[in-house]
């Protein structure tokens, strides 16, 4: 039976049978892909890999996942035929890492563990240990309960404030930079009901922000007046964040070639659903931000 990144380990005693340890696997290097590996943990949570002695051996206890004959612990179908389908703990950990532009090997490097077995997380439903999690949640800056989608319920900026913050200005090129390609961001309208602030995903597409709506719909009323659009983020962790504001006039792009374009180029279809296919630009005639970190940094 051969080992896969993830596996569970189990170091028992062939005469008693009292296990020692159960560890997983975050690295292979051995062609037949079977570990002949000891586990040891030692009290500042350091993992070594050792042979085992003559009173241990290992026993190798495989993870369940979907589509696994659990009695032969191999995969009923080959790997290649499904597309990769990763757990909660990779896409957050996957996107995480890919905002802060961190590769794969940087990432696994600061985490202590193989860039496979980060291949393996962020591709497979996996279900990784408390220290895996502890670790890899340390390595992209964000808390374990973060990383596992804990409060995804509640609103941002839930923890603490620094204890000396500095809130600095953005420039233009700073607040263009954040603004990225596209998004999710707000947008404040006025109504027959008076004020409304709703979120609209955005694309930046000539330095104007474009976004898709329905006619009669909340943010249909931007067209035609000043509004205000607004992005930002709050790192909770770090306890630090930014916003960037844009206000200017909004139009519907009403040119075929320029709404074809558009919908061509989209990054994502609009996140409520349902048939959106009034494009608004708004052209910023004032783009502004703030970012909030640590006295001196």
């Amino acid at each position: 039976m051969r080992a896969h990144l993830g596996d569970r380990l189990v170091i028992e005693s062939p005469v008693t049978g009292a296990t020692r340890r159960d560890g997983e696997i975050v690295g292979l290097h051995h062609e037949d892909g079977t570990p002949p590996y000891d586990v040891r943990w030692s009290d500042t949570h350091e993992v070594t890999l050792v042979f085992p002695g003559p009173d241990a051996h290992v026993r190798h206890e495989p993870s369940r996942r979907p589509g696994t004959d659990e009695a032969e612990g191999v995969s009923g179908r080959h790997p290649s035929a499904e597309p990769p389908n990763p757990g909660d703990i990779g896409r957050r950990a996957a996107a995480e890492r890919r905002r802060q532009g961190l590769s794969r090997e940087d990432t696994a490097r600061r985490a202590r563990m193989s860039p496979e077995y980060l291949a393996y997380l962020e591709e497979q439903p996996a279900d990784p240990t408390v220290a895996t999690v502890i670790n890899l949640a340390a390595a992209l800056g964000i808390s374990p309960a973060a990383l596992r989608g804990g409060g995804a319920d509640l609103p941002p900026g839930q923890g603490q404030a620094l204890l000396h913050p500095q809130l600095r200005d953005l420039s233009f090129d700073e607040c263009r930079a954040l603004l990225s390609t596209h998004g999710v961001g707000r947008i404040a309208v006025s109504t027959p009901e008076g004020p409304a602030v709703v979120p609209v995903n955005y694309e930046v597409v000539d330095d104007a922000i474009a976004f898709r709506t329905s006619p009669g719909s909340v943010p249909a009323a931007a067209v035609g007046t000043d509004v205000a659009f607004e992005v930002d983020h709050v790192d909770e962790a770090m306890s630090q964040g930014w916003s960037v504001l844009v206000v200017g006039p909004a139009r519907v792009v009403a040119e075929p070639d320029a709404t074809r374009r558009l919908a061509e180029h989209a990054h994502s279809e609009p996140w409520p659903g349902g048939e959106r296919e009034m494009w608004v630009s708004i052209r910023p005639t004032r783009l502004t931000g703030r970012r909030i970190t640590p006295a001196g940094e």
